[in-house]
């Protein structure tokens, strides 16, 4: 494990050699076997079903994740898995879950899906990726995966073999033997043929592989990106991008004497490659907290009891989790803890400082993306943190901040210039980063550097700053919404005339979905009628949006289309308003800062306690600023 607490420690690690010329494995399987070799007898995944400090807990060795990779892929072979063909995964965290993923990546391609997803967008996912295996939950109390899963094959026909992974194994006592008096029933509309994971695994070859494990980089893993309308986009990962999210984390981070809690889901690359992958480089062990992670019954109330039973030397998090255990007392013996990793969304300075008051440790907040096969920047765990910004690009990571003109030429940004955020590393696979060929146009910058469709700049300090979005996205808890799906929603009414959606600050999840809307002529409707159909019209709930407001006239551009900074604006004075309600103080301005993106200006005519005016805008995200 190297240092890295500088751009000079950057830039020292690429100067030993070039990325090529490491002494890394080529293939997944090889990757686990180094591990397995160095660190036969250690713990690698640790998992627990319920959320009690004491409660029973399931734990692999390396040497025991090895043997059951190696007789999963060996299965997955069996079934007519080969090195172009698809095994899905629709699953919550369980330890068999990094099974599944790095025996799918062994013996073909690994797509893994969000079990949040309904059955309709599950099943575009299945015939995009053209799966032919599904591994999911046996039908199982309180969760619905399973029923899911059934509905969603029998629209992806090409989907041949469904395996089933049932939790009741992780259960002691009464809880085991009520489980088959409990299970919901599936109803069965498809024709694939139905396994039990642990009888059809156990019984493949586990001391090595069938097949020829060919050492050569390709296509191991599709992802699917956010998606809330539709069919979501799918990037495709190499064995290189994989492997060298972990080298970093190896190289950086940990060793094989770490513990990595991390409730955070497997099918999302954030858990996938800088955490498991990083385990993996290491040696380091990572723990998962319940199926549904921090959504799990009991995690948060018990959270600061699972880092002391566990000694965890390293939280892997959010910003909405973050605040949700800033509502709790840090109850427990946290000091085995060294540092919290931030990704998915920005994280609020207010939630930094209360976070390091109460537990002592200090927050990197990092940047990463599905397209890039994740890590692109992370503030030196080791060195100068800039509380707001996204840190220092990683080794072998190059970002340039570039500007497109209307005729398509590139321009590159001065220091602290504005522009989109482009990325070359080796887990950018340039003109192939979509499954769809079409979604690669105009892509990449100089056919090589990844648009992100963020805007950022980059410091003087070579520090990386994210300023907005180009794309629009709405990212609510780290989790992606197009702004389409609620815009056509709204549309859909008849007495809807144009659309905006956008997201609104909030204080725990960062974002919110809210939409304006401007009238036909004449037409009558309330807010409520509006809400209950976009309720009724989008598919998945965390997009339904929880703010409407009827205007006269929405702002356009020349062309007519709709102006949203003007819109971001209007949201950013109501809540921040809101918040500082009986302060004496309200935004008098929002103002579009070059560096800073909109910036709410504040009044002190009042005289307000500013002081408490920080406290209450500093656990948003978006910047403010006293105007006189």
């Amino acid at each position: 494990m190297g240092r890295f607490g500088t751009y000079e420690d950057r830039d020292r690690l690429e100067a030993e050699m070039a990325y090529e010329a490491r002494d890394l494995p080529v293939t997944i399987h090889d990757f686990l076997s180094r591990t397995a070799k160095a660190h036969p007898d250690r713990p690698a995944i640790s998992f627990q079903l319920l959320a009690g400090p004491r409660d029973p807990a399931t734990t692999l060795t390396w040497q025991d994740l090895l043997e059951r990779v190696t007789e999963t892929a060996n299965l997955f072979r069996k079934l007519g898995i080969g090195p172009t063909d698809t095994v899905a995964y629709l699953l919550p965290n369980s330890i068999e879950t990094p099974v599944v993923l790095l025996a799918g990546a062994t013996a073909g391609i690994v797509n893994p899906i969000n079990p949040l997803l309904d059955a309709k967008q599950i099943a575009g996912i299945l015939r995009e990726t053209r799966a032919r295996v599904l591994v999911t939950l046996k039908s199982f109390p309180r969760t619905d995966v399973a029923q899911k899963a059934a509905e969603a094959v029998a629209e992806a026909p090409g989907v041949t073999h469904i395996i089933e992974i049932d939790l009741r194994r992780h259960l002691r006592g009464p809880k085991r033997f009520l489980v088959p008096l409990l299970r919901p029933r599936v109803r069965k509309r498809h024709k694939a043929r139905v396994l039990d994971f642990e009888a059809a695994a156990s019984a493949e070859r586990h001391t090595r592989l069938d097949f020829e494990d060919i050492p050569k980089d390709r296509i191991a893993a599709y992802f699917h990106t956010g998606g809330t309308t539709g069919t979501p986009k799918v990037a495709q990962h190499s064995y290189r991008g994989m492997i060298y999210n972990g080298w970093l984390g190896g190289a950086l981070l940990f060793d094989e004497t770490d513990v990595l809690m991390c409730p955070l889901p497997m099918f999302h690359v954030f858990a996938a490659y800088p955490v498991l992958m990083s385990c993996i480089a290491s040696g380091a062990h990572v723990v998962m907290p319940t199926p549904a992670g921090y959504r799990g019954e009991g995690v948060f109330d018990n959270f600061w009891k699972l880092i002391e039973r566990w000694q965890a030397t390293f939280l892997i998090t959010v910003p909405t989790a973050i605040s949700a255990l800033m509502q709790r007392p840090v109850d427990a013996d946290v000091s085995s803890l060294k540092t919290a990793i931030s990704g998915s969304a920005p994280l609020p300075m207010e939630l930094y400082n209360r976070f390091k008051s109460a537990t002592g440790v200090e927050i990197s907040e990092g940047y990463g993306l599905t397209e890039a096969t994740c890590l692109v920047s992370c503030n030196p765990v080791d060195g100068m943190k800039k509380v707001g910004s996204v840190g220092i690009p990683l080794p072998y990571t190059h970002v340039r901040i570039l500007n497109h003109d209307d005729a398509g030429r590139v321009h590159e940004c001065a220091t602290d210039e504005v522009g989109e955020i482009c990325v070359a590393n080796p887990g950018v696979l340039p003109g192939s980063t979509y499954t769809e060929a079409d979604k690669n146009h105009d892509l990449f910058a100089e056919d090589r550097y990844l648009r992100t469709g963020d805007l950022g700049r980059l410091d003087s300090d070579g520090y990386l700053w994210i300023t907005g979005r180009a794309k629009d996205l709405i990212i609510r808890g780290g989790h992606n919404i197009d702004p389409a799906e609620i815009e056509d929603a709204l549309l859909s009414h008849p007495a809807v005339a144009f659309a905006g959606a956008i997201g609104q600050p909030d204080a725990f999840a960062g974002e919110l979905p809210c939409v304006y809307v401007e009238l036909v002529a004449d037409a009558q409707t309330s807010v409520d009628d509006l809400m209950d159909h976009a309720r009724r019209n989008i598919h998945e709930r965390a997009a339904a949006p929880k703010y409407v407001e009827i205007l006269p006239e929405l702002p356009k551009t020349a062309v007519g289309k709709i102006f949203k900074p003007e819109l971001r604006k209007l949201a950013i004075t109501r809540v921040y308003d809101a918040a500082l309600d009986g302060t004496g103080c309200h935004v008098i301005e929002v103002i579009d800062d070059k560096k800073r993106g909109l910036v709410a200006r504040l009044s002190r005519a009042a005289r307000p306690d500013e002081d408490v005016v920080a406290h209450k805008l500093g656990e948003f995200t978006r910047p403010w600023e006293w105007a006189d």
